[in-house]
C-alpha cells in the first residue's frame, strides 16, 4: 500500500506539474473511475477436493493427473477387508431370511390353519345335531354340554390358527426387510470402496498413491472442469459494501505479464473469513486465457463507478477525506465523489481558478 501512495504521489506530482512554478496547483477536469482492489486464485469450474468416505489402503489408481473424467469415473479403490467381510455376511443373512426361503413356515402355518378349520366344521356339525336331539327331548344335557364344550374349544383353536399364520407371515416380512436393508447398508459400504468423480473434467491433482492410507479427513484429490475457469476473489471488509453482482473485473496474472483480462462478479459470498477478515466474490471471464491452471495468483480491479467530466485533485492535496489547502495556507472544507489510486473527485467545495498546496500532515 505505501507503494501504491508512493506512486501515486509522483503521478499527480508529474500530471499537474504545469502548475508547480509557485508551490500549487489547480482542480483539473479530468475523467475518473472507482474501482476495488482484490487479489485471489484461479479456480476450475466446478473444482472441488475428493474425499473417500471410508478409511483404507488404497488398492488400485485408475487415472492418472490430467486424465479426463466423467460423473461416476472411479478414480481409487480402497481396500478394507472388514467391508468387504460384512458385505458378504449381510448378503448370506439377506439370502437366508428372505420371504421365499422361508415359505415352509407359512406353509405349517397354513396347514395348522386348515385342520383347525376342518375340525371346526366338525365339531360345530356334531354339537348343532346334539342340539337338535335335546329340543326333542333326545339325548342328555351333559351330552349337549361336552359337545358344546368341544366345539367353543375348536372355535379358540382356530382363531389361534389365523393369528399364527399372520403373525408367521409378518416376523418373515420384517425379519426379510430387515436383512434386505442390511445387506443394501453393506453394498453401499462396499461401493464407497470406489471413489468415483462427481463432475465432467479433469484429474488436476492426485494426493496419494497405491499402498498408501486413505482417510475421510484428508482429501485424495483435486477435480474440476476441464475448460471452463473462474475466480475467486478477496475484497477487504471495508469494499464489501461497494462490490455487487455484474460490475465489470480488470484482471492482471503473473503468468500474462502486461495483458489486462476482463471479467465479471457473478456473487459474493454473504459471510466473511474471520482469519482474513475478507469476503469472497466469485467472477468469470469474459474472455479467457487459452491456457489456464487451477490455483494461478491474480490481482483484480473491480469497477465501482466512473466519471467522464469530474474536478479533480490529486489524492495527497486532500487532509482527512475533507480539507484543502489553499495557497494563501487557509484550510477549506470540500465534498468528494469517486476516488481512485491517484485522483479524487470535488464535488463542492472548489473551482477550476483555486490554488492549492500540499497540506501539511
Amino acid at each position: 500500500m505505501i507503494s501504491r501512495k508512493f506512486t501515486s504521489f509522483l503521478l499527480a506530482f508529474a500530471f499537474f506539474s504545469c502548475n508547480k512554478s509557485n508551490n500549487s496547483i489547480s482542480p483539473q477536469i479530468k475523467s475518473i473511475t472507482e474501482s476495488v482492489y482484490a487479489s485471489g486464485i484461479v479456480k476450475s469450474k466446478d473444482q472441488y477436493n475428493v474425499f473417500a468416505k471410508t478409511a483404507g489402503i488404497i488398492k488400485t489408481v485408475f487415472v492418472t493427473e490430467g486424465d479426463s473424467v466423467s460423473i461416476g469415473s472411479p478414480i481409487f479403490e480402497i481396500d478394507n477387508t472388514q467391508v468387504s467381510i460384512s458385505e458378504k455376511n449381510a448378503a448370506l443373512a439377506a439370502a437366508n431370511a428372505s420371504y421365499a426361503s422361508n415359505m415352509d413356515k407359512v406353509h405349517d402355518a397354513e396347514l395348522n390353519l386348515g385342520v383347525a378349520k376342518k375340525k371346526l366344521e366338525n365339531d360345530s356339525l356334531l354339537y348343532y345335531r346334539q342340539k337338535n336331539l335335546w329340543d326333542k327331548n333326545i339325548g342328555s344335557k351333559v351330552e349337549l354340554e361336552q359337545r358344546e364344550l368341544v366345539f367353543k374349544n375348536s372355535q379358540l383353536l382356530f382363531a389361534s390358527a389365523e393369528t399364527k399364520l399372520s403373525d408367521v407371515k409378518k416376523q418373515l416380512k420384517l425379519t426379510s426387510d430387515q436383512s434386505q436393508n442390511n445387506y443394501s447398508i453393506g453394498k453401499s459400504l462396499k461401493n464407497d470402496l470406489i471413489i468415483r468423480s462427481d463432475v465432467n473434467g479433469k484429474v488436476y491433482k492426485l494426493n496419494l498413491e497405491k499402498g498408501e492410507a486413505a482417510s475421510p479427513q484428508l482429501p485424495v484429490a483435486v477435480v474440476g472442469a476441464a475448460n471452463v475457469f473462474v475466480l475467486e476473489l478477496n475484497i477487504d471488509e471495508n469494499d464489501i459494501l461497494k462490490v455487487k453482482p455484474g460490475q465489470q473485473v480488470f484482471i492482471r496474472m503473473d503468468s500474462y505479464k502486461n495483458e489486462v483480462f476482463e471479467g465479471e462478479i457473478t456473487s459474493v459470498d454473504p459471510i466473511m473469513n474471520e482469519r482474513t477478515r475478507t469476503f469472497t466474490a466469485n467472477a468469470i471471464f469474459k474472455t479467457q486465457p487459452q491456457v489456464l491452471f487451477p490455483n494461478l495468483s491474480v490481482e483484480a480491479n473491480i469497477l465501482i463507478s466512473s466519471q467522464e467530466k469530474a474536478l479533480t485533485i490529486p489524492r495527497n492535496y486532500l487532509l482527512n477525506d475533507s480539507l484543502v489547502t489553499l495557497s494563501d495556507g487557509s484550510k477549506r472544507n470540500v465534498q468528494t465523489g469517486l476516488m481512485d489510486y491517484n485522483i479524487v473527485e470535488i464535488t463542492q467545495g472548489l473551482t477550476e481558478n483555486d490554488k492549492l498546496i500540499l497540506p501539511k500532515q
